[in-house]
């Protein structure tokens, strides 16, 4: 596994519990308000090695209750089951962020029991993240992935990042019937402070506003057990 940042301690990222949070480097997706894009590159400049955090870890039991692994992307790792393993075997619970390009690694940490909480961000509707998200078509794999998820029976949400024109009304309503039922589904602000690509929100994308994600929200409340804004 190859990591690009460590979080001690976080509150909000494993819902619940006091966790480490773990960024695994490199990204398959190239959002451009993406706010970790030193995060994409396979290759980054601040490496932690698995054997460090695995240490780490192991020094920080009874201290924290759970390791949340986010990224980049977490799947792209194929060493990522066999560090789950070790991780489960320290005693932690794992919740994962992904992005749903690979069902089949997702299908296997499932098989497994290796995870306890699943996020998934969905970017917009699948059909539509080429070309400014994916250089590939995606839409079958997100769409297996949020069956899996969705079939698991573990504690899971589905989050978007509201920003046009990747979330609209229109976009949400194709988005709907892929995830009716979840558990939640979580409308966030984006952050400007870093950006994969400024350019863009000069030519054709900006944030929503409050009131446009409060409408998103009523959109989707009736379809899920929860529906906030963060």
């Amino acid at each position: 596994m190859r990591f690009g940042g460590l979080q001690k301690n976080s509150l909000i990222d494993f819902p619940g519990r006091i966790a480490a949070l773990l960024f695994t480097q490199g990204c398959n997706f190239h959002c451009p308000y993406c706010h970790n894009p030193s995060l994409i590159p396979m290759a980054g400049s601040q490496d932690f090695s698995e054997e460090e955090i695995l240490l780490f870890l192991e020094k920080r039991q009874g201290l924290i209750e759970g390791v949340a692994i986010t990224g980049g992307e977490p799947t792209l790792h194929n060493d990522l089951i066999s560090f789950c393993r070790k991780v489960k075997a320290l005693g932690y619970p794992v919740k994962l962020d992904t992005n749903g390009s690979r069902p089949e690694m997702l299908r296997r940490l499932l098989s497994e029991n290796l995870v306890d909480f699943i996020a998934m961000d969905i970017k917009t509707d699948p059909e539509n993240y080429t070309p400014f998200l994916s250089g590939l078509s995606v839409a079958e794999a997100l769409v297996k992935s949020i069956r899996l998820i969705l079939e698991s029976g573990l504690d899971h949400e589905f989050r978007s990042t509201c920003v046009a024109p990747f979330i609209s009304e229109e976009r949400i309503l194709r988005i709907l019937p892929l995830i009716r039922g979840a558990q939640r589904y979580a409308l966030q602000h984006f952050s400007q402070a870093t950006l994969l690509d400024s350019q863009f929100f000069l030519e054709k994308g900006r944030g929503l506003n409050p009131d446009e994600m409060e409408k998103l929200r009523e959109v989707i409340a009736p379809h899920v057990g929860c529906c906030d804004i963060r």
